[in-house]
């Protein structure tokens, strides 16, 4: 198993804490945590202060030299193909090859308005997916690119410096419908299940993902399999029930309005030997790096995830 953590992206307040993401991010590299990630919004149906995905792993780039970096996972088709082959090629160089870049097609719920505020349609969600991922792989590898796709077209572009990684940086894809882990299947370099994913859904998940990969002759041990879990150590069960409530409520409300139990189906909590058997359920459903999302006080919980939780998985 390997443990990541996010790194510190939700100020409630408003306020960004540069400290808090610094140290968060220098103690899980000295605690030996394999990995930290970012998410992705630029824009909601709800004000929530996060970070833009990109712009903090430069920071954690410059705040860490081990831990890999990710993102799980970018609004793909909202993105331009060709400025983000260019971000994650520098941000490979930035990190001395550490970073992973996670994609997907987005949030439904707020679908329609969601891709017009960026000047897509949202039935067009696939096909520009497709097509982008071409131009970056494309871009990341060959010498010079050429393609005339349907939304963008390139003549003879080269895009340099190539990243570090060869053949470039892990594409790693989120999603929950058959075509989203099909399309990872056949094109991906790993998976991570969302954070607001229950662990038997998860689970299910896997069990597609596994028969896509069996379906075209692909290695399950060529796909990585990953999964964010919301979680608060507090020896107080209740107690970190509450901190959890108020965390979702404010970050989540449209979540909470469709299902009450929401933060009850998606958290662990609680005294160590009960965080350790809600993550080994996760373990158990196909995760192998599990990233460990301590809702606040992170340098805490993050201690008390590695003194506490970590060894007894």
């Amino acid at each position: 198993m390997n443990f990541g953590i996010p790194i510190p992206q939700v100020f409630l307040d408003g306020r960004v804490d540069t400290g808090v993401i610094r140290d968060s991010l220098q103690l899980a590299e000295e605690r030996g945590l394999h990995s930290a990630w970012t998410q992705d919004q630029i824009i909601g149906n709800v004000e929530v202060p996060l970070m833009e995905c990109l712009s903090l792993m430069a920071y954690a780039a410059a705040c860490t030299t081990r831990l890999r970096l990710g993102v799980s996972v970018i609004v793909f088709p909202i993105r331009d193909p060709v400025l983000l082959a260019k971000q994650v090629a520098s941000l490979d160089h930035l990190s001395n090859g550490r970073i992973d870049l996670g994609i997907g097609l987005g949030p439904p719920a707020v679908a329609e308005n969601f891709y017009r505020s960026f000047g897509t349609d949202y039935s067009e969600r696939v096909r520009r997916f497709n097509e982008g991922l071409a131009i970056m792989k494309s871009l990341w590898t060959e010498e010079k690119t050429t393609l005339n796709g349907e939304f963008q077209q390139l003549d003879g572009t080269v895009l340099a410096p190539k990243p570090l990684q060869q053949p470039h940086p892990p594409v790693i894809f989120g999603g929950q419908s058959d075509g989203a882990l099909r399309r990872a299947a056949s094109h991906g370099d790993g998976y991570m299940g969302a954070g607001p994913t229950t662990t038997p859904d998860f689970a299910q998940h896997v069990k597609t993902l596994r028969q896509s990969l069996a379906d075209i002759g692909r290695d399950e041990a060529t796909m990585p399999i990953s999964k964010r879990v919301f979680m608060y150590v507090d020896d107080d069960a209740d107690r970190a029930k509450r901190i959890l409530d108020h965390w979702f409520n404010n970050r989540y409300p449209w979540m909470i309005k469709l299902n009450p139990n929401f933060v009850a189906d998606v958290s662990v909590w609680g005294p160590p030997e009960q965080c350790v058997a809600g993550l080994r359920s996760v373990q158990a459903a196909g995760a192998e790096t599990i990233v460990l999302n301590p809702i606040e006080d992170f340098v805490a919980q993050l201690e008390r995830l590695t003194d506490d939780v970590i060894p007894n998985l």
